[in-house]
């Protein structure tokens, strides 16, 4: 069977695309490994929502985000890409945050080039990027720091000028990155998506928000990306699910007229594997 690293290499070799969600915690990417998808990809955004009830503004440090993320490598089969924020300081930062991701299991990493505390660009009015020359030494660190020549190291650029980032992401790509990942409110377009992936040489990593949602076809988005994520997707479902149900349980005091369906016991129990450990714990005990 190939490691993680050579599946997620293989698809990319083959010309395709990684299709993928986003998960914050263990059971989320378990979910998301159950739908079908490539891969399981976390996101920083709900890591932050979910672990701390706070915006995505790079409180958590890089051990709580390893933490996380360890715990989703250890649940699920499929490979596991992991938000890098901005790789938490220097390139020393850098290449530690990569060697600890790679010991966890993780597949590939991202990284963006703000500057630190960073700001979500899905909810920030503003952002503020590093020099070119101090984001493109950190993509180089951070391509020299894995011992896997096959862990994807996926270089994003939050430059909200368009020709900005297709300077940048052209660097990047000469720095070692395997795939570029743009904004969405940078690239309006499709033919920008189109031009960016021409510049730079490398499949593109997208995260299926705003109008990248609501215009373009998956035939589209394969077309330029080897990896398309809907981030958010798992998070939102979730979160409009409890905030409707459990409304209704605080008016109504019993749960017999919830408004959306909970899952039943027997299949949650087989979802998180309860057969599997009764039936170690009943070898040994038997044994």
């Amino acid at each position: 069977m190939n490691k993680p690293t050579q599946a997620l290499r293989e698809i990319l070799r083959a010309g395709r695309t990684i299709w993928t969600a986003g998960a914050y915690d263990a059971l989320s990417a378990l979910l998301i490994e159950k739908a079908g998808f490539d891969a399981v990809f976390s996101t920083g955004f709900g890591v932050s929502a979910s672990h701390l009830g706070q915006p995505d503004v790079e409180l958590y440090t890089m051990t709580e985000n390893l933490g996380v993320v360890r715990h989703m490598a250890a649940a699920v089969k499929k490979p596991v890409i992991a938000d890098g924020d901005t790789g938490y300081g220097n390139v020393i930062n850098v290449m530690r945050t990569v060697r600890e991701f790679e010991r966890a299991g993780v597949a590939g990493i991202i990284f963006e080039d703000q500057v630190i505390p960073k700001r979500c660009p899905a909810a920030a009015t503003s952002i503020d990027i590093l020099p070119r020359e101090e984001a493109v030494r950190k993509i180089r660190a951070a391509v020299d720091a894995r011992s896997d020549p096959d862990f994807l190291i996926v270089a994003r650029t939050d430059a909200t000028d368009r020709e900005e980032a297709f300077a940048r992401a052209r660097l990047y790509a000469a720095a070692g990155a395997d795939l570029i990942q743009p904004i969405s409110r940078t690239m309006t377009s499709f033919a920008d998506l189109q031009m960016l992936r021409e510049t730079c040489g490398r499949p593109l990593s997208l995260q299926i928000l705003g109008w990248l949602e609501k215009e373009l076809t998956p035939q589209q988005i394969e077309s330029v990306a080897g990896l398309a994520v809907f981030p958010l997707v798992p998070l939102m479902t979730v979160t409009s699910a409890m905030q409707a149900n459990l409304a209704q349980l605080a008016r109504d005091r019993h749960a017999r007229g919830l408004p959306l369906p909970q899952t039943s016991m027997g299949d949650f129990k087989s979802l998180i594997g309860f057969g599997a450990v009764e039936e170690l714990q009943a070898h040994y005990e038997l044994s």
